[in-house]
């Protein structure tokens, strides 16, 4: 077992514990030879036994390890400790997106915020599109937000290459923003990273999932069938063009989404550009007597 104070690798020396995960507990460690604090995602002992797993945390070295890019949480290394695979992070000071939507009074961001994040995350998920990945696990928790703003895309468990057909896990990312498509069996591809984007976007803008239900089974029967909802609906200070952006990413089927990650980062910026469209609104008593 890690203990405070334990050397890893003779290089890592741990100086916290930051989480104790499903599949892996996080330690903060200094890089004692570059000189610099890094988070050291250990593979926990009891999740060891399943080959699924140890595999799935192979590949989330691998994918991110290739990956250099400002809104992508960077790997500096990887190794073995006590027979598990361990691998160095960049050491990030923030919250997660849920964290932030979960401190949040009323658990979303402001329609001008949540766009300034999804700029970032297309961004990002056009950069890893780029390099041959689909992320296939684009969520809240997955996503860091730093004091300044920025997001980190993190958890490349699941992600697989262009192309390349899921085994084993194919429906292991979570229901609430897994695409419809994939919901259905079939390949993972740029237009399912896009759907989960458009899921994010919606719960920012929001404060709630589009589809809920009792069971992953019902909300993945709703995230196939049921008309998808604008977000005006349930936050009317929702840009008329934003709601656009966000239906048009959350189409049933792919080839009606946007072609791109870029394509819908375009399409956000353009959607920005009516300043106007994102000042607060007031209502009438406010309105008249001022009232904030």
């Amino acid at each position: 077992m890690i203990k405070i104070g334990d050397r890893v690798d003779n290089r890592y020396h741990i100086t916290g514990r930051i989480a104790h995960g499903g599949m892996a507990d996080v330690y903060e460690a200094m890089d004692t030879i570059n000189h610099r604090t890094v988070s050291l995602k250990v593979m926990r002992e009891d999740m060891m036994a399943d080959p699924m797993n140890v595999k799935r945390f192979n590949r989330e070295c691998i994918a991110a390890a290739s990956l250099n890019n400002p809104n992508i949480v960077k790997v500096y290394g990887q190794g073995i400790i006590d027979g598990r695979p361990y691998m160095a992070n960049e050491y990030i000071k923030g919250q997660t997106l849920r964290d932030k939507l979960n401190f949040s009074p009323v658990h979303n961001l402001s329609p001008l915020e949540s766009c300034e994040v999804m700029l970032q995350l297309t961004s990002g998920v056009q950069y890893i599109h780029e390099h041959g990945i689909i992320h296939r696990d684009i969520k809240p928790d997955n996503l860091f937000y730093l004091s300044d703003g920025s997001i980190k895309i993190a958890d490349f468990g699941i992600s697989v290459a262009v192309g390349e057909a899921a085994s084993g896990d194919s429906v292991s990312g979570t229901v609430y923003y897994t695409a419809p498509e994939i919901l259905m069996g079939k390949p993972s591809g740029v237009a399912s990273d896009i759907y989960s984007m458009g899921i994010v976007f919606y719960e920012i803008l929001t404060g709630r999932v589009p589809f809920d239900g009792d069971t992953a089974e019902e909300v993945a029967i709703k995230q196939i069938k049921e008309h998808f909802p604008e977000p005006s609906k349930i936050t009317p200070a929702v840009p008329k063009a934003v709601d656009k952006v966000v239906v048009k990413a959350c189409r049933k089927r792919p080839e009606e989404r946007y072609l791109s990650a870029l394509e819908m980062h375009e399409a956000i910026a353009e959607a920005m550009k009516d300043e106007r469209a994102f000042q607060e609104r007031k209502g009438f008593f406010s309105r008249l007597f001022g009232f904030k």
